[in-house]
């Protein structure tokens, strides 16, 4: 009979009568699935240890606050599953394996979602986003809704990352005084804490790519139309997208296999289902050997640390084989594409979200922006730290109809994909990399964070793809290696990723120390593995 005995070395116990077989918390999805096969786990026994350790972690301990509802069925889900693979049926790579999925993804499981607001609390739709579907029909066990960034960081100018009035702030399990980023800070900060084998975020520039990149894990952005948004709780049709977010490229491969794919109710989506490749086939033989790389370093100088990491990195890519060359991009466009960004998702947000708004149940009272704005005002609890200016000001933003709005639209995507395309074009480049981040700050609601730079948002504007990969460490704090290329470009860019990952073994477990400044042995008091 199994039995789960949990360790405090980072390690559960999983025993078969007297011969013990022991699974990490940390250990990959594909290592998970090759257990259950293999008899040493069940799925259930995988489910009810990461819901401990969420107690344990996440509300106890260091209270990461990465997860912030559970699914009261998921055990159920669980012993199905594995009822199913007695039976000799199984569903593919994710069958029992667990993942949590950002709280702006619908679940029909009787969790509410919120987007991290209090005025969305009983937004209990009983309706499954077609991405959480496809998931739980490819077998996913859902252990619940991640924390975020209240409004997917789409609320202030001044907003903390990671903070929501439901969840709290998501704290960063290599430094606990260290920002997750956001918006899908709880679904970084649980993978990376090993509270779920991976986890969905979503993005509109930056949200998936962040806190992948500052939680030391791998954060994939897929071209915008080759995942569903339907029943998301959206920023801009013109940008958002979810995507995996997992420990291992495999991972994320596995996950995009998946998710990828037409959705009727997502006009964006009509190319998917043609575009789409097996992307776990595709990193059978990755090489990087011959791949043209282009180097693009726009923030080169800011963190003298990042710069040193970065260079590694590229280093290794050469040592395995890739041709490098170097591409710069236009300051003074980039600023103007950033400007027209701003620009157009506050027109967007407000149409999106309304349109969103008139689905929701009864008990979701606030139906338009101008309630919304309203509620948190009433509301204490949803503005303690900062304020609403993002939501002041696109409630005053025209049309989706407006030619200026559609004018800025054209000329911000134009600008972004013109200046991406030339330099993949120009250079025969498979794809650029750069420095995902700079070392995650220190959370302050006073003074705010320091940003050193990303390369977010030419691939969040043009729409293209962007995978983040564990490059190294700074004092303890993760870095990423970012992978862009154009439209439709995944397999190649988790091709390039995963020959990266395997050279270099850059990924480290989180320590849980209290800061970068506390000596091992003290850290370890904190370090509840």
């Amino acid at each position: 009979m199994f039995r789960p005995i949990a360790l405090t070395l980072g390690l559960t116990l999983l025993c078969t009568g007297a011969d013990a077989q022991m699974i990490s918390h940390y250990a990959s999805a594909g290592e998970q699935q090759a257990a259950m096969t293999d008899g040493q786990v069940t799925s259930e026994q995988l489910a009810r240890a990461y819901l401990e350790r969420i107690e344990r972690i996440d509300r106890a301990g260091p209270k990461l606050n990465s997860v912030l509802a559970l699914n009261s069925r998921a055990l159920a889900d669980a012993r199905r599953l594995d009822a199913e693979r007695r039976a000799g049926n199984l569903r593919g790579p994710l069958h029992g394996v667990t993942i949590l999925l950002k709280d702006n993804i619908e679940t029909n499981d009787g969790t509410a979602t919120t987007a991290g607001s209090l005025a969305l609390a009983g937004n209990i739709t009983g309706r499954d986003a077609p991405i959480a579907k496809r998931l739980t029909e490819a077998g996913a066990v859902v252990l619940g809704k991640a924390n975020l960034s209240q409004w997917a960081n789409f609320r202030s100018t001044r907003s903390i990352s990671g903070w929501s009035s439901v969840g709290g702030l998501v704290r960063n399990p290599y430094s606990l005084d260290r920002t997750a980023c956001g918006s899908s800070a709880g679904s970084g900060a649980a993978v990376a804490a090993g509270l779920a084998a991976f986890a969905i975020g979503t993005e509109t520039d930056g949200s998936v790519i962040c806190p992948a990149a500052m939680n030391g894990i791998v954060g994939l952005k897929p071209t915008v139309g080759l995942v569903s948004r339907t029943h998301i709780i959206p920023i801009s049709p013109e940008q958002d997208t979810a995507g995996p977010m997992t420990r291992t490229v495999a991972d994320a491969a596995a996950l995009l296999n998946v998710i990828a794919g037409s959705d009727p109710a997502d006009a964006a989506t009509k190319e998917a289902d043609a575009r789409k490749v097996d992307y776990l086939a595709a990193l059978r033989g990755a090489t990087l050997k011959g791949a043209r790389i282009g180097v693009w370093t726009p923030n080169k100088g800011r963190s003298p640390g990042t710069d040193a990491v970065f260079d590694a990195a590229v280093k290794a890519l050469e040592a395995q084989g890739a041709v490098l060359v170097e591409v710069k991009t236009d300051a003074a466009v980039m600023g103007q594409i950033g400007a027209l960004e701003g620009e157009c998702l506050r027109t967007e947000f407000k149409a999106a979200l309304e349109a969103y708004l008139a689905t929701t149940p009864p008990a979701v009272t606030a139906r338009t922006l101008e309630a919304l704005i309203a509620f948190n005002k009433a509301e204490p609890r949803e503005m303690p730290l900062f304020a609403q200016e993002i939501f002041e000001q696109s409630v005053a933003k025209p049309p989706i109809t407006d030619p200026g709005y559609l004018e800025k639209r054209a000329q911000a995507r134009s600008l972004a994909r013109g200046m991406l395309d030339r330099m993949l074009a120009d250079n025969r480049l498979d794809a650029i990399v750069s420095p995902s981040n700079g070392p995650a700050s220190i959370v302050d609601p006073v003074n705010g964070g320091v940003s050193f730079g990303s390369p977010t948002m030419l691939p969040a504007v043009s729409g293209y793809p962007h995978l983040t990969v564990p490059a190294g460490q700074i004092t303890g704090l993760p870095l990423g290696l970012s992978f862009i290329g154009p439209a439709w470009s995944e397999a190649r860019l988790l091709s390039l990723g995963f020959a990266f990952e395997q050279a270099t073994r850059a990924r480290r477990e989180p320590a849980f120390l209290p800061n970068v400044g506390a000596r091992a042995e003290i850290g370890r008091a904190y370090d509840p593995r």
